[in-house]
């Protein structure tokens, strides 16, 4: 795990002739200071920051909103996010807008997100937005929670840009899920890999030709299969969205969801996630001022 009280790795920008390769680092510390959830460290190195620490709801829950300013990650760019939060603090972290993964020439691109939640009662609302083109790509991310911790975050990705009529036939995904307790106890680990002719994407077991896809997780005492039972019955299953919910026995949700558009899967997460906090967390659900931009 990335110790975020130290510079983050990779920070030095590339020296690789040809086109330039961007390598960004941020890394953020959160801890409880009366009454407050604070931003008590910054590391930022590269095109990557924070605009400002939030209060849209209360002073207990710190929105942090994570700017990439170049809008998209290419060839041989490295995006590297460390975020820990301390006991008793309450995060929410998102980004102004989708990462966009352009053409890479030939160039593997990376992103990684790890997050720490050591020792904390009531967490975070994490929310990751994804919007693929054509590149080969990799995308890590690790979540670390403590048995006292509660989170939910989403992941959402469209194979192609849907406004451009653009199809997504070249190039391969690699995607790479942990959630370990403190001590690499797995609780949640899932391992993907897509290229533009592999069967699964029009396979009945796989995507089924739907070019939208998200995973809501959720991490709790409160994530049952009752809960899970619940939630199901609210949930689509038609021609152009569908989705399922299932609990892990280990206190984790999962939310698998398949669409034929972004913006009905981006919709129904919301309303998933709407539902599912004050359950989760234990605090009211609120809409967040940057799902209506």
């Amino acid at each position: 795990m990335m110790d975020i009280s130290q510079p983050p790795r990779n920070s030095s920008p590339s020296t690789s002739p040809g086109r330039d390769e961007c390598r960004a680092d941020l890394a953020l510390r959160l801890a409880r200071r009366e009454g407050r959830t604070v931003l008590v460290e910054r590391r930022e190195r590269g095109p990557l920051a924070v605009q400002k620490a939030l209060y849209q709801e209360s002073p207990e829950i710190c929105q942090v909103v994570i700017i990439h300013p170049p809008g998209g990650i290419a060839g041989g760019d490295k995006v590297s996010i460390g975020i820990e939060v301390e006991k008793n603090g309450y995060a929410l972290v998102t980004t102004s807008a989708a990462t966009k993964w352009y053409k890479a020439a030939g160039r593997s691109s990376r992103q990684e997100i790890i997050i720490r939640l050591a020792k904390v009662q009531r967490l975070i609302g994490c929310r990751r937005r994804i919007s693929f083109s054509t590149l080969p790509c990799q995308s890590v991310f690790k979540l670390e929670v403590a048995p006292t911790a509660s989170a939910i975050g989403w992941d959402m990705a469209l194979l192609g840009r849907q406004a451009f009529g653009e199809k997504w036939n070249q190039g391969s995904i690699h995607s790479s899920t942990q959630v370990l307790r403190p001590d690499r106890t797995p609780l949640w680990i899932e391992q993907a890999s897509l290229d533009e002719i592999d069967p699964l994407l029009e396979s009945p077991q796989g995507m089924a030709g739907y070019k939208a896809l998200g995973t809501l997780w959720a991490i709790g005492h409160g994530c049952t299969s009752s809960l899970s039972t619940k939630l199901n019955s609210h949930l689509p299953f038609e021609p152009t969205l569908r989705a399922g919910a299932t609990a892990l026995p280990n206190g984790v949700l999962l939310l698998r969801c398949l669409a034929a558009e972004i913006e009905p899967l981006r919709q129904l997460m919301i309303d998933c996630w709407m539902r599912l906090r004050p359950l989760i967390l234990g605090i009211a659900s609120h809409r967040l001022r940057l799902w209506a931009t």
